[in-house]
């Protein structure tokens, strides 16, 4: 479970993450929580150095990592019941075209690449198991819409901008194509990273429309995320892209509280794009920059369920920032963000936000299966 160290070793991931994952199957995650108790193997001479691949991402190794996983695994028989109800929430309401939604963004690609990821979070495979018709429809779906030009957008469902939708079914069909290497998922996904990069603006962001034009911070990290996904699958992505895009990041956080705000030249700051932002410069390898230690303690102060824009927005990466930063972090995020997910949770299995259940639902999942680290965008 530990990270890789090459650039090598990410493009061995997706087969490595899918073989792992056939020994999972569906136990999940009791079977990660069992599997982190064995003893921690001797770190390598490289444990804790930063190596910056050809991919432009820094990729790091743990020293005892298994150690570390299991310290940081906070979940608890309660939270993977929890997991469980909501996936079978999603399994029971998917659309027969693959898709999800139950609101104006009802089939929309982002709504389906996130439920797809929340099946995958939680060990499961296309075509295995109990939900492996599941994520095949979707990644079905995701391929199916996939433009020429590399945008995947269906603008006979879509009602949310096509660039946040772009990022998060292409964070998904790395993700998909790295466990099942489908050829025709490659191809797509070369193509959609190519869109990304073609559309990268002289800030080192991204905008709604797949153009070059302004930027904001949401989308950007839409977009950072998706490439570090590809590169993880062994597409590659040149270090400039991603360098120019730390750049950005960089330029939205606020010196007075710490906070992220929309864009460099909107200084008010908010939870959840602090959680982005925050997630961005650590797995661009700027965990210590000032940038990210301010955000990290902006965060202290912003519990889960906070009222500061969009709250499963917010706990979807708000919870991969404190994971990735660990130590005190970690131990004040999640139990709170956790308890606040159980005591939210319908009866039916589902969560609730403005983009509708299967969304929330979706992120609900995310959240609650960071620490076990299935999913390699995870992963430290």
């Amino acid at each position: 479970m530990s990270i890789l160290t090459s650039p090598r070793g990410s493009r061995r991931l997706g087969t490595t993450f899918a073989r792992g994952l056939s020994l999972l199957g569906v136990l999940g995650v009791l079977a990660v929580n069992c599997a982190v108790a064995a003893p921690a193997k001797k770190a390598p001479a490289t444990a804790g150095k930063k190596q910056l691949g050809k991919s432009g991402f820094t990729l790091q190794d743990r020293a005892g990592s298994l150690d570390a996983e299991a310290k940081e695994y906070l979940g608890n028989p309660k939270t993977e019941a929890a997991v469980k109800k909501a996936l079978k929430y999603l399994a029971d309401t998917q659309n027969a075209d693959g898709s999800w939604g139950d609101s104006r963004y009802s089939s929309d690609v982002a709504i389906v690449g996130l439920c797809a990821l929340s099946f995958m979070s939680a060990g499961h495979q296309p075509d295995r198991g109990p939900y492996g018709q599941v994520l095949r429809k979707a990644a079905d779906y995701l391929a199916k819409n996939s433009q020429r030009t590399g945008l995947i957008y269906n603008p006979q469902a879509a009602a949310g901008p096509p660039m946040y939708g772009h990022g998060f079914a292409t964070l998904a069909m790395a993700e998909l194509y790295g466990m099942t290497r489908r050829s025709d998922l490659r191809d797509r996904l070369e193509k959609a990273v190519s869109l990304i990069l073609t559309t990268q603006n002289s800030e080192g962001g991204w905008r709604y429309q797949p153009r070059v034009a302004d930027a904001d911070i949401s989308v950007v990290i839409c977009q950072i995320m998706a490439l570090r996904a590809a590169a993880n699958a062994g597409v590659p992505v040149p270090k400039d892209t991603t360098s120019h895009a730390i750049e950005y990041v960089k330029r939205c956080a606020n010196n007075a509280d710490g906070g992220f705000s929309y864009m460099p030249t909107n200084r008010g700051s908010g939870q959840a794009r602090t959680g982005a932002g925050v997630l961005a410069l650590i797995v661009m390898g700027e965990r210590g920059s000032d940038e990210c230690k301010r955000g990290l303690e902006y965060l202290l102060q912003k519990p889960p369920g906070s009222r500061d824009g969009h709250i499963f927005y917010a706990l979807y990466y708000c919870t991969q920032a404190c994971y990735q930063a660990g130590g005190k972090y970690w131990t004040y995020w999640y139990p709170k963000a956790s308890e606040y997910l159980l005591n939210t949770q319908r009866a039916d299995g589902s969560w609730y936000d403005g983009p509708g259940q299967a969304y929330a639902t979706a992120m609900g999942v995310l959240a609650l299966q960071v620490p076990a680290a299935l999913l390699p965008i995870y992963q430290k």
